[in-house]
């Protein structure tokens, strides 16, 4: 799943914070919101299923909280760090020159970190056993194009987003992951920081931690493949005359 961005740099707007906000606070909004994602995530799932037995309604309360938390927190925490809360995300937006390699490591670190304390979060709130493995599998070729899929659509509606509508951004990506839990196989994880957290919780978001290098590499992929396309399909149009001074 998920999940985001609204680009390093902050918007300009009155009473935002400005580029100049200095690392260490940019780092803890990313792991505050990774966490706080992934607490959605995982504790949404144990609440669906300790209310229902059908697996539908579970994933539809899983799904609607996901969604909605992920417009809370990009609208919040994206004048300060940029909202990516995923390395994916963070990497695309590195290989565009849009943030050096230094903070984007430390993006990266902190999205982790922020993700498994998001997960031992959900734990001490629903009295569960705070360390857990997770056995449910995900895995297969359907599972692995599912995810290339899901971390294609996330990063490509980011990157359209912010051509042409970033304001919006915040709604589009919770839009786009509430959809994409329904359509996509592995219900869209997206996210490699979400995803190693969640094989730390044996409840119904669960996967496999042997099951994460697969899921990994999809994301890995299909992020890259939304950057490539993107960088065609959305560049500035050139003008008449330079096009003929081209030929």
């Amino acid at each position: 799943m998920s999940e985001v961005a609204v680009r390093d740099r902050p918007h300009p707007a009155e009473g935002r914070l400005n580029v100049a906000n200095d690392l260490p606070r940019r780092c803890v909004a990313e792991a505050l919101g990774t966490a706080l994602l992934v607490a959605t995530v995982v504790g949404s799932g144990i609440m669906a299923s300790r209310l229902t037995n059908d697996i539908a309604i579970s994933l539809l309360g899983n799904t609607l909280p996901t969604g909605a938390i992920l417009v809370v927190l990009i609208t919040m925490l994206g004048p300060v760090s940029g909202a990516h809360f995923n390395p994916v995300v963070t990497l695309v937006f590195a290989l565009r020159r849009e943030i050096d390699a230094r903070p984007a490591l430390a993006y990266v670190v902190a999205q982790i970190v922020g993700g498994i304390a998001g997960t031992f979060l959900a734990h001490a709130m629903f009295e569960l056993p705070i360390l857990q493995a997770s056995v449910t599998v995900r895995t297969g070729a359907g599972q692995w194009l599912a995810e290339v899929v899901a971390a294609f659509g996330l990063v490509f509606t980011i990157l359209a987003g912010l051509r042409f509508r970033s304001d919006a951004i915040p709604w589009l990506v919770g839009l786009y992951i509430t959809a994409a839990y329904w359509f996509t196989a592995s219900t869209s994880f997206a996210n490699p920081a979400v995803a190693i957290a969640r094989a730390l919780s044996d409840t119904f978001s669960g996967i496999r931690p042997v099951d994460l290098p697969g899921f990994i590499s999809a994301e890995l992929l299909g992020a890259l493949l939304a950057m490539a396309l993107a960088g065609w399909l959305l560049a500035e149009p050139k003008p008449i005359r330079q096009m003929q001074a081209a030929k």
